[in-house]
């Protein structure tokens, strides 16, 4: 081939690609509304796939030991319901005190805040006509997004009972997929062309041991940084600790954002309360997101993934871009799969 007719085929990818994002860009609406769909139909099947891959390693340890699989399975299943109902109900009350105490004092919480902006609305007049208009931009950006936030949460509340539905179905999709994994995987493996079935089974192993690894260190990591939070604010009395250390647990799962979002409740409760408080729960988050960043994660998590931290901004941005929170959270996990499928069909016999 030419110089010629490779400049004219270099051209012509390039122009395919350019129509593939127009027409993209175009379909984005419709996408977007089968995404919805679709992830509507997967919650209840991810959660059950997350409830699995932290019991399968205790199962197998018991079947090794020959025990049955069924009666391994209904154990471990057994003494998980009653150990998470246990500690649901334990903490129920704590939770219910604290929503009620804040439910309570949100007024108040509330006008503070508002007298805090008006003070800094009015010293705004000694300041530099552009920065005067761009304090005023942001505290007008800062009304609208709580006013979104406060919407978001209604709408939150609207669909608990889906939620609580969805909820009723992952059990079952648990105990089927701890029984017939094998059979599932099995037949996975058959829907491939004979020829390429070992290098399918190969993948399905791969990506199986890098999700089972990525979601027990992430549960960890997220257990750890619950308690020194919870453990933090108890020691500097900021209230509510139990409420927000669960907040700050659940966010740390989005990476790289999830500090920032996990924090923003309790700073936002302590600046209303004093400056002096604002400080000391800055303190308690900075100390327990260092200790996760440099100790827990690393001891935890360790080499687990072994993805480039661009190619894990990336898939940050894009994923937060299709699929919101949802999308930030399952980029690096999809991400991982995306290594391991390529490893393999680069290298049949790269190692997962």
């Amino acid at each position: 081939m030419d110089a010629k007719d490779r400049y004219l085929k270099i051209m012509l990818m390039v122009l395919i690609t350019l129509m593939s994002i127009y027409l993209f860009g175009q379909l984005r609406g419709f996408l977007l509304d089968v995404w919805a769909v679709i992830k509507a139909l997967l919650l209840p099947f991810l959660s059950a796939m997350i409830v699995t891959y932290v019991l399968s390693p205790v199962v197998d340890m018991l079947v090794r030991r020959r025990v049955p699989r069924g009666i391994s399975i209904l154990i471990i299943y057994l003494a998980f319901v009653v150990l998470i109902a246990v500690a649901v109900l334990n903490a129920i009350p704590v939770v219910s005190r604290q929503i009620a105490s804040l439910t309570e004092h949100l007024p108040s919480l509330i006008n503070q805040l508002n007298t805090w902006i008006d003070q800094v609305s009015r010293q705004k007049q000694y300041l530099p006509d552009p920065m005067r208009k761009g304090l005023e931009s942001a505290l007008n950006q800062a009304q609208q997004n709580v006013v979104a936030y406060a919407g978001n949460i209604l709408a939150v509340l609207t669909s608990t009972f889906s939620a609580v539905m969805a909820a009723f179905v992952v059990p079952f999709l648990v105990f089927y997929m701890l029984k017939d994994a094998k059979t599932i995987g099995n037949g996975l493996v058959r829907l491939a062309p004979r020829r390429h079935r070992n290098q399918f089974r190969e993948i399905l192993t791969g990506i199986d041991g890098t999700l089972g690894r990525y979601v027990r260190g992430q549960l960890m990591v997220m257990l750890a940084v619950g308690i020194l939070t919870y453990a933090g604010l108890l020691i500097v009395r900021m209230p509510y600790a139990l409420l927000l250390a669960l907040f700050v647990s659940l966010t740390n799962v989005i990476p790289y954002l999830g500090p920032f979002i996990g924090s923003a409740p309790a700073l936002l409760l302590a600046l209303s309360m004093s400056p002096q408080m604002a400080l000391k729960v800055l303190i308690v988050n900075v100390v327990v997101q260092q200790c996760e960043g440099n100790l827990i994660s690393p001891q935890i998590m360790g080499k687990t993934l072994d993805l480039h931290p661009m190619s894990i901004v990336a898939a940050l941005l894009l994923g937060g871009e299709i699929g919101g929170i949802l999308g930030l959270i399952a980029a690096v996990p999809v991400l991982a799969v995306g290594k391991v499928v390529w490893l393999h069909v680069r290298n049949p016999k790269a190692s997962p």
